[in-house]
């Protein structure tokens, strides 16, 4: 089969390996769609803190059922899946209270454990996702992305009610908010790239405005009736706009963090404290992919344009090039191990 690792930071392997074998409570899974996410990229350049070496990374991934572990129910060899690529404990605090993302002993798909870019993996029964047989494949694996806006969404509580700031057009900004438009939010959109601004317009976007042109918090200060936008999330993570989000963000606004830096930012806590602004941090997804899979298949979501190339999983090299080099280009990249 098909593998493809990182050995250690900048080397990228497309090899041939064994099958894995199936084990108890687990399925084999022929991986047939993966797609290529960030953080992929970030093990490959090795600025990833959580992953170890060397590594079969993929975390975005659905396939067919091929085999079914002792203790394996609710699926037949024939269906076609899609994998959550978190694994949890079950029985620390986060894991007891709901929050299994950030169990005290967790594990992800194509980081802390081998991932989904090889021909056949073996995962727990209770990560997968069944999806409809008319479902396509290539849909089914956007639903870990689509995963990762529901849980910033969820976290900030967004509804109909609310109007979303996002900073950041890129791969995890469109996937916001286009979940922030299923929950009835206005959404505007801020990019210093017009082109991302003007595709982020074709995916729902209600507003745009370009950073580094458009004095942003002066466009933004009129929305709910003066107050400012109630939600604003950094879609970017970039440590210098959590200051701007807390002088935007309306009286009992929230704020949502979705990237990660170890590099410090100022913030006011007399702007936290003068508007009770919550402040979140989001980290992969609650075991929110059956919810997601939902709207895929009922569509409420319009993801098709979402995949703008397709490699053959043996061209992954090209495809992380055109990754890393051209991301004007790119909003999800899949691997076809078919």
């Amino acid at each position: 089969m098909i593998s493809i690792s990182v050995a250690k930071p900048f080397d990228l392997r497309v090899k041939e390996a064994d099958a894995p074998k199936v084990g108890p409570n687990e399925l084999l899974v022929r991986v047939r769609r993966a797609g290529i996410c960030g953080s992929d990229l970030h093990i490959l350049h090795g600025s990833n803190p959580f992953a170890k070496y060397p590594r079969v990374i993929g975390h975005e991934f659905a396939g067919e059922v091929i085999g079914l572990g002792e203790g394996a129910t609710g699926f037949l060899v024939g269906d076609n899946v899609v994998v959550d690529p978190v694994i949890a404990c079950g029985h620390c605090y986060p894991c007891r209270i709901g929050r299994p993302n950030v169990c005290a002993n967790l594990e992800v798909m194509g980081v802390h454990r081998d991932g989904g870019f090889r021909s056949v993996v073996a995962v727990p029964a209770a990560n997968a996702i069944k999806l409809r047989p008319e479902t396509p494949i290539a849909i089914g694996a956007l639903a870990e992305p689509f995963s990762i806006a529901a849980n910033i969404l969820g976290r900030t509580g967004c509804g109909p009610e609310d109007t979303v700031l996002l900073y950041g057009a890129g791969t995890v900004g469109v996937t916001v908010m286009q979940v922030a438009k299923v929950s009835g939010a206005r959404v505007i959109v801020a990019d210093p790239d017009a082109a991302r601004l003007e595709r982020a317009l074709t995916f729902g976007a209600d507003r745009v405005l370009r950073s580094g042109h458009d004095d942003i918090p002066a466009q933004v200060a009129g929305e709910t009736d003066g107050l400012g936008p109630t939600i604003v999330i950094d879609c970017a993570g970039v440590p210098a706009l959590l200051e701007e989000a807390c002088r935007v963000a309306s009286p009992a606004g929230r704020i949502g963090i979705m990237g990660f830096s170890p590099a410090p930012c100022n913030i006011s806590q007399q702007e936290i404290v003068k508007k009770e602004l919550t402040l979140y941090g989001s980290r992969l997804n609650r075991r929110l992919l059956p919810e997601v899979v939902g709207w895929l298949e009922s569509g409420r979501l319009k993801p098709e344009a979402m995949i703008t190339q397709t490699f053959a999983a043996t061209d992954a090299a090209a495809a992380f090039a055109l990754f890393e080099n051209e991301p004007g280009r790119t909003i999800k990249i899949q691997l076809d191990f078919d």
